[in-house]
């Protein structure tokens, strides 16, 4: 059985100071390479758009992963190893990008910044959500094997608004220490971008909070990227595969999905724009269901609905309303 642990919904006020333990200090500032600006590799987008909203115009912001290019399985390259050894400041999350972490642990970075010391971490498997203990519960009584998969920390932290100010604000205290001079102007967009993360978050409170009569609080997705986000606004989510996008599910899990979705009056299998999506098509036809997207938000392409994070996060509130008949 998963273990699953209620997430606070106030910020931890240690988890900033963690953080910081975690960062390779500098001797003064590290804005000493592009034009005199703070030069920051980012490990890929969410981790990018969070050095460019605090970092403004005082930081030369590289992503190693490439738009449209999926994350998990990101190869880092020789050019793109200079790239981090030139750099003043790396910006990761440690977990997600398995040679991402190698070439940074390898490199003399000043300041390296892991944005998972920044915010709690918490173990998921392929089914995360209220749904999912009482699910849990049911089967066992029955003597039954649910067969869900006991997988690593889940590092989607920036799926859930709150946690990923937690790491914003993190992000902002390290920027400072790396380069004092601009330090002030990092702490006003640190605390500018909290702001609009408390605003997105309190949008998806109340757009969730109410469902449509007899609509479940039970959505499917390909991979489980949107645990913490279920968690945090009381729904389930049930994962087709794990945290691996990759990954392909057992016969069993996709026919104790098809009973799930009739039970539980599911209308809508979610898929992603930057993995495949003929498994949940498969799923939806098999089920008579509906199909949607629900980006998990690694990178902007033109097939994003949004040209950043906060567009694309209220474009998924809108197709999680529409699945759950929220109102």
């Amino acid at each position: 059985m998963n273990v699953r642990r209620l997430i606070p919904t106030t910020a931890l006020a240690s988890a900033t100071v963690l953080g910081l333990t975690a960062l390779t200090a500098c001797s003064t500032s590290a804005a000493d390479d592009k034009d005199g600006k703070l030069d920051i590799v980012a490990s890929f987008y969410p981790m990018q758009y969070l050095a460019e909203q605090i970092g403004g115009d005082h930081v030369s912001v590289t992503t190693l992963t490439e738009p449209g290019q999926e994350p998990h399985d990101l190869e880092i390259s020789a050019r793109q190893r200079g790239e981090l050894e030139e750099s003043g400041v790396a910006l990761y999350l440690k977990g997600l990008q398995p040679a991402v972490d190698k070439a940074i642990d390898q490199s003399g970075i000043k300041t390296k910044v892991d944005a998972a010391t920044l915010t709690s971490m918490e173990k998921h498997g392929n089914e995360v959500g209220g749904h999912a203990e009482e699910h849990d519960h049911a089967e066992d009584e029955e003597g039954h094997d649910h067969g869900h998969s006991h997988e690593g920390a889940d590092p989607h932290v920036w799926l859930d608004p709150v946690k990923y100010a937690e790491v914003a604000e993190g992000v902002g205290k390290a920027l400072e220490k790396a380069d004092p001079k601009h330090a002030k102007t990092y702490e006003k967009n640190t605390a500018a971008l909290v702001k609009k993360l408390g605003g997105l978050n309190k949008s998806f409170e109340d757009g969730l909070k109410n469902t449509g009569p007899g609509s479940s609080r039970v959505f499917i997705t390909t991979h489980a990227a949107f645990g913490y986000l279920a968690e945090r606004y009381g729904l389930t989510e049930e994962a087709i595969s794990g945290l691996d996008p990759e990954g392909e599910p057992s016969a069993k899990r996709v026919k104790d999905l098809q009973k799930m979705a009739k039970a539980d009056g599911v209308t809508t299998v979610f898929y992603e724009t930057l993995v495949s999506d003929k498994t949940a098509q498969t799923l939806a036809k098999d089920t008579g269901l509906k199909t949607d997207v629900l980006d998990p938000v690694e990178g902007i392409t033109d097939d994003s609905k949004g040209d950043d994070y906060m567009q694309v996060m209220h474009s998924n509130l809108k197709a999680l309303q529409k699945a759950l008949g929220a109102k």
